[in-house]
């Protein structure tokens, strides 16, 4: 493709990975790494090209080894549409009806955008009847039929040349584009070996068989003769100089005569093994296959569709991988006091590795040093600082007095507060020695809140701290909000939850759809709860009329399309929500749980939103790919505050 369509590309930009890859890197647990490869790999060809394709494997390569086609997982991975290709030779219609329907049940389940369906070398004898038993729902999601062309999966001469290794004794460079529709070993006489050839034969012959050679050229010449494609004299023997200057006095050398070392018997046998590739010399077939594809598809229809599928699908790992990069793009320095949890410093040892941190750690030196040796950890990159030793805690102490004593604080309770690791970290964030700190691995969420609202405090237009977690289910991230801050907000502080949500999810490259969160959907209810989440999805809606606000509506008609389709037709946010909004901290806190343990989707967060410098809170349960997670969504939010 390459060459044909003179792309100024390496060929190296182009490939993804082996099949040993793959499997190497399964074996050893390693398989997000290469769908990480991958995925950055797309991303630098989306910054030069309008356009990315990308070729998946055959299924049954890995049928074998894997029970899950490793193409659907690719393409939810990297949220892009899908186009399965069905091998139809030999099926019939019936048997490829029933694979259009598992190959479209597979693709809706991975949660992939499914494009169209193409059934590949059909026997033109069935594909009306396909067409005429074939659904109506399947029809709407254009399936297009192509036909078998045997001259497409015919060999050429030029690939028997390159398999075989074979010299071209005679001939021109055009034939060998010749297509071979058989081959025949001449070991009979010349009066019934001429009986049993026929047209597109490759005959081989042994180089000494004179008779052979000459009556396959005369025959192509004659009127009711078949034309054989060319011929490979075995056995490493080329007729002497006689005969081939009798062979040249032909006004022109009809087929190429090729010559290789093998006898005909493993001449044959390696004929055998010959794929029908399509090359970028073999003009031909690539007409035949373009003016193949143009009969058969609506190349239209396909294009609107594309054009109308969802743009930006932020699956997982795309969220991940992003996560990292963005963190990496303009380096930050994150301060974790909870430095002695062992999850912490193994997350410490990942972020420095991937380089995607600066990381300060306090407590005493030669303790962490000591415990991250026997771990088997590297957290020398890290900067430590022991409080009790450093005479930023009395300078710290002094600026805390200094902004609380109104409040009634002495400088002896300051001092007592900045032993608390929490507020020292906290301070060294609003003194900007760290751009952001993550706590929570040890500590409630209460003792990391308090000294980010004592210190840092609420952003000039927020009025509320909340919350919010990226729930990383198979196929999408939603947002989830407030499930850890709020006890049971007012109708004001829920429009403020919901805006701050959208705008998280917007800095997180999430689309946000909002969706106030009840009992009952529309007006179809009523009660104090359901007036509320009313109240407050119509402030919300007069603060940022520029956001997709809607409720109150119900989780079900929020994300499934068929129940909003009931319950909210005309709603732009129904079915498609990506941002979710609880009405009190009791429904949201048990809602993320619930789904994070029964689907096994991953809960980052709770990251806190509305302080003006960035503070987030770990789960006391939380394992070190959280930590990691949130080390990297703090990173990202201290480079929002900076700009």
């Amino acid at each position: 493709m390459l060459k044909h369509f003179e792309l100024d590309i390496v060929y190296e930009d182009c490939c993804g990975f082996t099949v040993s890859e793959y499997t190497k890197a399964y074996a050893d647990g390693k398989e997000e790494e290469l769908h990480e490869a991958l995925i950055h790999k797309v991303d630098q060809l989306h910054k030069s090209y309008d356009f990315v394709l990308i070729e998946g494997y055959p299924r049954n390569i890995f049928a074998s080894v894997f029970d899950f086609d490793i193409n659907l997982k690719i393409a939810r991975n990297l949220g892009t549409v899908f186009v399965p290709v069905i091998h139809g030779k030999r099926k019939s219609s019936a048997k490829i009806i029933h694979e259009i329907q598992i190959v479209s049940e597979a693709v809706s389940t991975e949660g992939c955008t499914h494009l169209a369906t193409f059934v590949n070398r059909c026997d033109p004898k069935i594909i009306e009847d396909i067409k005429q038993n074939i659904s109506t729902q399947q029809k709407e999601k254009q399936v297009y039929l192509l036909p078998e062309v045997k001259e497409l999966n015919t060999p050429t001469l030029d690939q028997i040349i390159k398999l075989l290794d074979a010299k071209m004794i005679m001939g021109s460079p055009e034939q060998l584009q010749h297509l071979i529709y058989g081959n025949k070993i001449a070991a009979m006489g010349v009066e019934n070996y001429l009986s049993h050839i026929n047209d597109g034969d490759l005959v081989i012959v042994p180089g000494d068989r004179i008779a052979i050679i000459i009556a396959s050229l005369l025959s192509y010449y004659g009127k009711n003769h078949p034309n054989i494609t060319g011929m490979i004299l075995s056995g490493g023997i080329i007729p002497s100089d006689s005969i081939m200057n009798l062979l040249k006095d032909f006004n022109e050398i009809p087929v190429p005569i090729l010559s290789v070392e093998s006898d005909s018997y493993q001449t044959a046998i390696a004929l055998d093994k010959v794929t029908a590739d399509i090359t970028s010399e073999n003009k031909r077939k690539i007409t035949l296959a373009k003016g193949l594809f143009d009969a058969a598809i609506d190349k239209t229809k396909i294009a609107e569709r594309f054009r109308s599928s969802p743009k930006e699908m932020v699956t997982p790992m795309m969220f991940q991988y992003r996560l990292f990069e963005n963190a990496r793009a303009k380096r930050q320095k994150i301060v974790l006091p909870e430095s002695t949890d062992e999850r912490i410093l193994r997350a410490v040892d990942i972020l420095l590795q991937r380089d995607i941190v600066d990381i300060i750690l306090l407590g005493d030196r030669e303790e962490l040093e000591h415990q991250s040796i026997q771990l088997g950890l590297d957290i020398s990159k890290a900067e430590i600082i022991d409080p009790q030793e450093s005479p930023l805690s009395e300078n710290f102490s002094q600026s805390f007095y200094g902004m609380r004593k109104e409040k009634g604080l002495t400088l002896d309770t300051a001092r007592d507060a900045m032993a608390h690791l929490n507020y020292f970290a906290t301070m060294m964030v609003y003194e900007g020695i760290a751009d952001g700190m993550v706590s929570g691995a040890t500590h409630t969420t209460t003792d990391t809140v308090r000294p980010a609202l004592q210190i840092i405090k609420t952003q000039p237009d927020i009025s509320i701290v909340s919350s919010v977690f990226f729930m990383c289910l198979d196929t999408r991230v939603l947002v989830y909000g407030d499930c850890a801050i709020n006890l049971d907000p007012t109708a004001e502080e829920l429009a403020q939850i919901a805006i701050s949500s959208a705008d998280t999810a917007a800095k997180f490259g999430i689309e946000p759809r909002v969706a106030m969160l009840s009992y009952s959907t529309g007006s179809s209810g009523s009660g104090p709860e359901v007036d509320k989440v009313r109240e407050a999805t119509h402030l919300a809606q007069s603060l940022r009329p520029d956001l997709l606000i809607e409720g109150p509506i119900q989780y079900d008609a929020a994300i499934n399309e068929k129940v909003a389709k009931k319950k909210l037709p005309d709603s732009k946010v129904a079915g498609r929500a990506t941002v979710f909004v609880f009405p009190d901290l009791n429904t949201g806190n048990n809602t993320y749980k619930a789904v994070q343990r029964s689907t096994g989707a991953i809960a980052i967060g709770p990251v806190l939103q509305g302080l003006r410098l960035p503070i987030n809170d770990l789960s006391r349960g939380c394992l070190v790919d959280d930590i990691v997670n949130t080390v990297a969504i703090t990173a990202i939010q201290a480079q929002q505050e900076e700009e």
